[in-house]
């Protein structure tokens, strides 16, 4: 197959748009051949791409932990688009699909992959870490059974963000949260805001969101919070929660959330922060407080686009802010607004 022509016929161009990170604070706009898929693959043309906060540190600092941008990379993992040519191997009929690109390769063959836990596959390859380019590009491959067809009435910016409600339903599970359970989330970003709408979809009836900043927590009780308030605020005074989930990554807010979790909770950190942190070990260990972290996500994406396609979770919402693909830098480079959630990439624009 060339690579300006779709299996269906469809006249592809020969050459996309993408926008590099060359180096630490570098974004450059370049013409790159447009991928041609392997046998087990399909080529999307992308139409909406999520900013993630991984996306931000790659540009900022050049690496997060031992993942380092030595060579040019191109960013973005949140991303949905339409299937415009398929390898060998995969049915033709999935053409003109809408699909969310569950951004992974995994090997398949080793002890994770072979028990389902394939994200923690020795060998996985993940969109925007480096070596691997990501979707800031008007076209990108993914293995056909990581491309989601989505409904109709799904939007793009909505698949997109299929990817961190993904890592939200990976943080619900582990705290095992059910019917009447109460939940502790520290953060009202984005990360903050689908957890918050799990915790309510998997059965918690109480749910506290801390964050500094007012905008925010009003916002988040749109999305899913039965309450919210400012960290460390009098009205968390004596109480204890079923889980506690971390979306910020600051060490206080941590050790804070821990210490209000019941014996036998559990805490679930998500937000990146520093590498090492102290932790109230004496109350973990006294309170039987099971302490875990997340990476990533697997066998998520069917429950996501259940959750969304009912109603129960609202992705749109998060959707603030938009920018076409030679604009990448601003949501990159400069500091969101109070008002900003997510900011979408359109590379077609």
């Amino acid at each position: 197959m060339s690579p300006t022509s779709s299996q269906s016929g469809l006249e592809l161009p020969a050459t996309m748009r993408a926008s590099v990170l060359k180096e630490r604070g570098v974004v450059v706009m370049e013409e790159r051949p447009v991928p041609v898929p392997d046998r087990d693959q399909v080529l999307v043309r992308i139409e909406s791409v999520g900013v993630c906060g991984s996306d931000v540190h790659y540009y900022q600092h050049g690496r997060i932990g031992d993942f380092v941008v030595d060579q040019p990379l191109i960013l973005g993992h949140e991303s949905a688009g339409t299937i415009v040519a398929v390898g060998a191997d995969v049915d033709p009929a999935r053409l003109g699909q809408r699909v969310s690109i569950e951004p992974q390769r995994c090997c398949r063959v080793c002890e994770y992959c072979k028990r389902g836990e394939y994200n923690l596959c020795p060998h996985i390859e993940f969109y925007a870490t480096p070596p691997i380019d990501g979707s800031f590009c008007e076209y990108a491959l993914i293995q056909d059974d990581f491309a989601h067809a989505i409904p109709d009435t799904m939007s793009f910016d909505a698949a997109a963000l299929l990817e961190p409600l993904s890592v939200a339903i990976a943080a619900v599970r582990k705290a095992h949260i059910s019917v009447g359970d109460s939940a502790l989330i520290a953060g009202a970003g984005p990360i903050g805001a689908v957890v918050a709408q799990v915790a309510r979809a998997y059965g918690a009836s109480s749910v506290v969101v801390t964050d500094p900043i007012e905008e925010r927590r009003r916002t988040i009780l749109e999305l899913g919070a039965t309450e919210a308030c400012a960290p460390g605020a009098e009205a968390l005074a004596g109480r204890a929660f079923s889980a506690f989930f971390d979306a910020t990554g600051v060490t206080a807010a941590v050790v804070d959330g821990i210490k209000r979790v019941k014996a036998g909770g559990s805490a679930v950190i998500i937000g990146m922060g520093d590498d090492d942190m102290l932790l109230p070990v004496s109350y973990i260990t006294s309170h039987e407080v099971n302490v875990t972290g997340i990476f990533r996500y697997h066998n998520t994406w069917p429950t996501g686009i259940e959750l969304v396609a009912s109603g129960t979770v609202d992705l749109d919402r998060l959707a603030t802010d938009h920018y076409g693909l030679a604009d990448v830098e601003i949501p990159l480079r400069d500091k969101p607004a109070p008002t900003t959630l997510k900011s979408m990439v359109h590379p077609q624009r």
